[in-house]
């Protein structure tokens, strides 16, 4: 099984990087890659729960919630 290491190091809101990149973790995982995530710097505000979301936009601590459950390590 191959194996990469997403770096998450933009705020969840405002750019689409935090966005793009637990999505591309989800294709990979559904492509039999393991992933590992590393959030970094502005990125740790991805995994804030509780976090007020903004109208129209997705919940990244949901988003990787349900990664971390299908197997993705996340570290900071």
């Amino acid at each position: 099984m191959d194996k990469l290491t997403i770096v998450i190091q933009d705020a969840p809101y405002g750019r689409e990087k935090a966005y793009n990149a637990l999505r591309y973790a989800s294709a990979l995982l559904a492509n039999q890659v393991a992933v590992n995530a590393f959030l970094l710097a502005d990125g740790v505000a991805v995994a804030k729960r509780n976090q007020k979301t903004p109208t129209g936009y997705y919940n990244t601590a949901n988003m990787l919630s349900e990664l971390i459950a299908k197997g993705v390590k996340v570290k900071t």
